[in-house]
């Protein structure tokens, strides 16, 4: 059975899940849905999944639309949450974990999505942050991921400007800022799986077959720490491969890849791993 990278990267994200977390991904985030779906059809079926603009709880979607404000996201939720309500929750430390991508990425996981440059004169104004930043300082654990680290562009010795708080910024790290939540666990892209270490900064545990540690550290604007263990990314199942097709047949968690990215196809082993 062959894959995609586009494919692969789904079922990674999806492993950063536990059965049973409360999960909730942010606006604009293909990858992260199709991948909140895959986990709770295969091995997180107790899993609580909060759609990312309509707040519907545990929908049954036929398929993932290219829009996140499609009616069919909300077919079959047991419960539509109120945006004040979910934001109540997510203070209470009763989120376990987000999603959250940005157009710059640093070494402790703070990420950009206000603008590229200077605040004042911005060579690219990006969509902002939304809530993000109040989510980001109290849901239990954070799940970073780009599908852009090969461009160079995106890990960062310092983000431009931080609207998510990562673990620590130049202001100080979250216990001194009096932040309740744990921050970024995981950072997937499309090169390899970082997590972070005790002093919460980037460490890289997974790297893909087709990508060298030298490609690795020179799309890397920060220093790169790798971890003694570090090997191939572990192949996707036949069952979770089976999950992403059924659940995205349009492909719209492609729209985050370059076409460049999208050639990158693989084989199926017969001995792959499954976390079902």
């Amino acid at each position: 059975m062959s894959f995609s990278i586009d494919e692969w990267f789904v079922v990674l994200l999806a492993r950063t899940i536990r059965d049973r977390e409360v999960v909730f991904h942010g606006f604009g985030s293909p990858c992260a849905q199709v991948a909140m779906h895959v986990a709770r059809r295969t091995f997180a079926r107790d899993m609580l999944l909060i759609e990312g603009a309509t707040y519907a709880v545990n929908p049954e979607p036929p398929f993932i639309p290219p829009t996140g404000n499609d009616l069919s996201l909300q077919q079959g939720a047991r419960y539509r949450m109120r945006f004040e309500e979910f934001f109540d929750a997510a203070a209470r430390g009763d989120v376990d974990r987000m999603f959250l991508s940005g157009g710059q990425i640093d070494a402790y996981g703070n990420t950009n999505v206000t603008a590229i440059g200077p605040l004042d004169r911005p060579k690219v104004k990006l969509g902002g942050g939304g809530g993000g930043c109040n989510l980001a300082a109290t849901v239990r654990h954070l799940t970073l991921w780009t599908t852009r680290h090969r461009s160079g562009r995106t890990l960062v010795e310092r983000c431009d400007f931080i609207t998510d708080m990562g673990h620590r910024t130049p202001e100080g790290s979250r216990a001194e800022l009096g932040f309740t939540g744990g921050g970024p666990e995981w950072l997937v892209t499309e090169l390899g799986v970082f997590d972070y270490d005790a002093d919460g900064h980037a460490r890289l545990r997974r790297i893909f077959p087709d990508v060298s540690l030298d490609t690795v550290r020179a799309a890397t604007g920060f220093e790169l720490r790798v971890a003694g263990d570090l090997r191939p990314v572990d192949p996707p199942s036949s069952t979770e491969l089976a999950a992403v097709r059924t659940i995205d047949p349009l492909g719209v968690r492609r729209a985050e890849f370059s076409p460049e990215e999208l050639g990158r196809t693989f084989v199926h082993g017969t001995h792959a791993a499954c976390s079902c």
